[in-house]
């Protein structure tokens, strides 16, 4: 098939690429010149693994190309995908000024029967308004369709090409049979394409996302009593995880949820509520605890410490808001590193991807190191924010040669205190015991 997908960071890029890989012909479109140009020098803007040799195996195939010009790319397409940003309104809305002015852009260009998918994660009733912009700027027939993505970043080229579900809403039998067309590569071991209505199709993934914060930040609560009564949560995990009934997955106590997904869907499916005269009571807990759960780092150091971090320096481990990206947006080190920065501390930050895009959010506020033990000589203590593989077994010994005090603040509960207790480390972790 001939696709034109119009928007090319993180959910654009992925979706267009794997399209690509799959055998169809597939144009990608940006606004951002200076984007294209990198994409067609070969560089990648974003961190995913995998991404990068997929995107250069499919445009020397040439079954992908990058462009500006989105009146070619819609005139030779059958079907357009709108993966552009929509970024949260003050009031936690999705805005969706991009959507819909990309949606008036295809309709202008448009040369006849065309099937446009909302890619981007929209609120209930996007769907309606996306139709209404491309029908005031044309006269040739089309459908809107809602396709929500259910991609983890670090993992987003094999959520993709091997999806758990595949959710297409559209009340057009003839549409969902392109559509299911389109997919078949992708489940050929069976996994469902789900058809549904199209306000089912756009809420079900701000359920989807609502339903996994809210298991986070069960778990953090789970973890905020453990360490009132001496409980270990990483145990209880175990412990209620085997139940078939609720599973391990996002059941980890930790310093809470970040990215581009589970704050900003968990917010828009608030507003969505409010704006039907709900209030979504689970959600907005959800969110306070998430909130006061990423100053869990700060504020036991400020109790170790006996609030005097005057002049201290620390380490920190990890920018992202998880491994296996570079995302830092709502992460979860850019609140522990505020607050140290506010407290007259100094800060020296590690992480394998995400540096470049922390400069971008903070600058040079902080110190910056390209490798992990860089980070530590003269540290007062270490914070361990994201759980990168080559975190988890570090050279104990070396580091304590390094730092100043043997002190860890671990956010993602990595180390076992039988193994830093004899080595005379003070070691804190959430919701089970340390060593003190």
């Amino acid at each position: 098939m001939k696709i034109a997908v119009v928007g090319t960071g993180y959910v654009g890029l992925v979706a267009g690429t794997c399209f690509a890989e799959s055998g169809n012909t597939v144009i990608c479109v940006d606004v951002d010149a200076k984007k294209v140009a990198m994409l067609n020098d070969g560089k990648i803007p974003i961190y995913e693994p995998g991404l990068e040799e997929l995107v250069h195996k499919n445009v020397e195939e040439q079954r992908l190309s990058f462009t500006t010009d989105i009146d070619a790319a819609v005139k030779s397409s059958l079907i357009v995908f709108i993966a552009v940003g929509t970024p949260p309104d003050e009031d936690g809305s999705a805005d969706l000024k991009h959507v819909l002015a990309a949606a008036r852009s295809i309709g202008k260009a448009m040369n006849g029967y065309k099937i446009i998918v909302d890619k981007s994660t929209v609120p209930v009733g996007t769907a309606q308004k996306v139709a209404a912009a491309i029908a005031e700027n044309t006269s040739h027939p089309f459908n809107v369709v809602s396709n929500p993505e259910f991609l983890k970043e670090g993992a987003a080229i094999d959520d993709f090409m091997k999806p758990d579900r595949v959710v297409i809403g559209t009340d057009d039998p003839r549409v969902a049979e392109i559509m299911k067309e389109l997919y078949a590569p992708f489940v050929r071991s069976g996994n469902p394409i789900i058809i549904m209505d199209i306000a089912s199709a756009e809420l079900t993934k701000y359920a989807a996302n609502a339903m996994l914060a809210t298991r986070i930040s069960f778990m953090n609560e789970i973890a905020q009593i453990c360490d009132r009564v001496g409980a270990n949560v990483t145990k209880i995990r175990e412990g209620i995880g085997y139940d078939s009934r609720i599973g391990m997955p996002f059941l980890y106590a930790g310093c809470g949820y970040g990215g581009s997904c589970f704050p900003k869907d968990t917010r828009a499916i608030i507003s969505t509520a409010k704006a039907h005269g709900y209030d979504f009571q689970i959600m907005r807990a959800v969110e306070e605890v998430n909130a006061n759960q990423k100053k869990w780092l700060f504020s036991t150091a400020h109790r170790f410490f006996k609030g005097d971090l005057k002049g201290k320096k620390f380490a920190v481990w990890g920018l992202a808001f998880k491994p296996r990206t570079d995302d830092v947006r709502e992460a979860s080190a850019l609140i522990l590193i505020n607050e140290l920065l506010k407290a007259g501390a100094t800060v020296h930050a590690h992480d394998p991807e995400a540096i470049h895009t922390t400069k971008r959010e903070i600058g040079d506020k902080i110190s910056y190191h390209e490798h992990m033990y860089d980070a530590l000589p003269g540290a007062d203590a270490l914070f361990v924010v994201t759980e990168w593989n080559e975190f988890r077994n570090p050279d104990f010994d070396k580091m304590k040669s390094l730092m100043k005090s043997a002190v860890i603040f671990d956010g993602r509960n990595l180390y076992n205190p039988s193994t830093l207790g004899p080595l005379g480390y003070k070691y804190y972790r959430i919701g089970a015991p340390g060593v003190p």
